[in-house]
């Protein structure tokens, strides 16, 4: 099984935004997704309301992990957009003014 830990970049952590772009990407993977943090037990990344429930705030220390022939570059993609700060990112589709 492939792992990648990596620090929780978005201001607020895995909160409601953050968390739904993060589960819609893991979501989309062509590998199944565990994520963790704190000593929790692993829950599907694919679910938002697992993904909230660990309560991953800033600066918070995440493990990701999953299995198969593309783990390690889903694994670095997932990585790789929880360390950026979501919260600080325009959505892809805003609202009119």
């Amino acid at each position: 099984m492939a792992e990648r830990t990596v620090v929780v970049g978005s201001a607020q952590g895995l909160h409601a935004r953050p968390a739904k772009i993060f589960v819609g990407e893991a979501a989309r993977q062509p590998v199944p997704v565990l994520i963790s943090t704190g000593g929790k037990p692993p829950v599907p990344a694919a679910s938002i309301l697992a993904v909230l429930a660990l309560g991953a705030g800033h600066g918070a220390e995440v493990t990701l992990s999953a299995e198969g022939e593309q783990a390690e570059r889903v694994l670095d993609e997932l990585a790789a957009l929880i360390a950026r700060d979501l919260d600080a990112e325009e959505p892809d589709h805003a609202e009119p003014a």
